[in-house]
């Protein structure tokens, strides 16, 4: 298959509606930043220092718990923990055997 055949087989409308969709997410995104915005500076109350302490605590201890989750992903990965479970097959006994 060429570069033209796959250029053709292609719907133009595709390419609209991908720059629809990064549109409205841009959208979104900005109606989110002005409303964290507002929500920020529409009251004239101040933090306490304790309250900037907690909001960094919490925050260094959501990245470390997340570092963490995700290294045991990997290690877990690489071990072969997360192969698919096999039936080992019982070995026949002997009836002689007494078993």
């Amino acid at each position: 298959m060429t570069s033209t055949d796959t250029q053709s087989s292609r719907p133009e409308g595709g390419k609209h509606a991908r720059w629809l969709v990064i549109a409205v997410l841009s959208a979104l995104l900005l109606a989110a930043c002005m409303l964290g915005y507002l929500g920020w500076t529409s009251t004239d109350t101040k933090v306490p220092e304790a309250g900037y302490v907690a909001l960094v605590l919490g925050v260094v201890f959501s990245l470390v718990v997340g570092a963490g989750l995700m290294a045991l992903v990997f290690y877990s990965s690489r071990k072969g923990y997360d192969e698919p479970a096999v039936l080992v097959p019982e070995a026949e006994s002997d009836p002689d055997d007494g078993r």
